[in-house]
């Protein structure tokens, strides 16, 4: 017999089925609890609740643990492209050739954005922030596609949505910050690859090519896949609710971006790019910090260390870590903020503080390093993470679609007042 869980409520047990994942990840059934009971659960912030059954990301966080689709995030990260492994989270399975270039064309075929939508960054006010821009612009592209819209379109609509995707959203992020400075648009040049064209993008000018660096695009590609999936995260939770109710896959999307805006989720990067400036504008003095740090009573808190999820150490942080260290070698920059950077490093990995706390520099930290100094704008750093958590995206509503997974409803304990009378206004006091 499969084994049950039992619960005794009013005097009354009830027993629910137990669920048991691939990697042996334990749950408690209650799909039924309500109807059998009268009881919901209660779990603020779903921490503690599984809302579906996923099999493209493995994450154990005790062990420090990250696998899409059953493979390991050192070796997709060391061997794989980033369109390589957007096709596995994607469809599944690692590509064949054949595959991987049918993508790889199709997703160049697609680069271009309507002119038309043009005029909308013309309406936007000098400095908007590119998330914002962003999440609006992937949103209207719904409109341009109206076929997209249609929840029972077939397959080989919902792919070419896929690869127009993966095509515009660098194209729009890119012409999202050359607008926000007042630089020209600089069109897709589908010789380069993925990451390389977007470079080529944000940074050439029609006076100045763009030349790629096989180091700095070699990292850029290694962060794209470590952001490109995170099991049930704030912004992917969110795209499979909008998803959830028939919305297209633009509108789910974009719902992502704003969702992953928020400094509690993407924004961290670019926390830590923000307390390095700290640090640096108040004189450079990185044991004062630490010590504030290790001090109870001191609000002050170092960013990009440790990590929610991860109990032990952040495996992805491992991995860039080496890129982070080639680029800054590479780029040969004297940079203050970035001297300060490798100074807390070092403090983290030695400090016996931060060792007894597992401390450890995580993906942040590293990612906002190498975004500074490849030249990547603080505001744009977000906007990163979103382009390398697109195919996530992009197969979380996909594998919710397939699966026919209802419409998300959460309930609620009603905390408020209890019936009372409507008084007119003439006669309240």
């Amino acid at each position: 017999m499969s084994e049950t869980a039992k619960i005794i409520l009013d005097g009354k047990e009830f027993e629910l089925p137990v669920v048991v994942g691939s990697e042996n990840e334990k749950a408690i059934d209650i799909t039924k609890l309500r109807d059998l009971t009268g009881y919901i659960t209660l779990d603020s912030g779903y921490k503690n609740s599984g809302a579906t059954k996923s099999a493209i990301t493995f994450l154990d966080g005790e062990e420090g643990i990250l696998h899409y689709r059953g493979y390991a995030i050192e070796q997709l990260a060391e061997y794989g492209s980033f369109l390589e492994i957007a096709y596995l989270l994607i469809y599944g399975e690692l590509p064949t050739d054949d595959q991987l270039s049918y993508f790889t064309k199709s997703i160049g075929h697609h680069t271009l954005v309507h002119e038309d939508m043009k005029r909308f960054y013309e309406a936007y006010p000098t400095g908007a922030h590119p998330m914002g821009v962003l999440s609006s612009m992937i949103a209207s592209m719904s409109t341009f596609y109206p076929e997209s819209q249609n929840p029972n379109q077939h397959f080989k609509d919902i792919e070419l949505t896929i690869h127009r995707l993966m095509a515009k959203m660098p194209t729009l992020a890119a012409q999202a910050y050359k607008v926000s400075i007042g630089h020209p648009i600089m069109y897709p040049r589908n010789a380069y690859s993925y990451t390389q064209n977007f470079m080529h993008m944000m940074f050439a000018l029609p006076t100045h090519d763009f030349e790629p660096d096989p180091v700095i695009d070699d990292a850029l590609n290694k962060l794209l896949i470590l952001h490109a999936d995170h099991e049930q995260n704030c912004s992917t939770s969110t795209v499979r609710m909008v998803g959830s109710s028939q919305s297209n896959l633009y509108s789910s999307i974009s719902a992502g971006i704003a969702a992953l805006w928020g400094p509690l989720h993407g924004g961290a990067n670019q926390a830590v790019i923000e307390m390095l400036d700290k640090i640096n504008a108040s004189g450079g003095d990185v044991s004062k910090f630490v010590a504030k740090a290790k001090d109870k009573n001191d609000p002050f808190r170092l960013m990009g260390f440790g990590h929610r999820v991860y109990k032990n150490f952040d495996p992805r942080a491992k991995i860039i870590k080496k890129a982070c260290d080639d680029v800054l070698n590479r780029m040969g920059i004297h940079d203050p903020v970035l001297d300060i950077a490798k100074q807390l490093e070092e403090v983290a990995l030695n400090d016996e503080y931060f060792v007894e706390r597992k401390l450890y520099p995580n993906v942040d930290f590293y990612s906002g390093i190498i975004y500074r100094a490849i030249g990547i704008p603080t505001e744009m750093f977000t906007v990163m993470f979103a382009l390398g958590r697109l195919p996530g995206w992009i197969a979380q509503w996909k594998e919710m679609t397939e699966q026919g997974e209802p419409i998300g409803r959460p309930r609620q304990i009603y905390t408020g007042p209890t019936l009372r009378e409507y008084v007119p206004i003439a006669k309240r006091h």
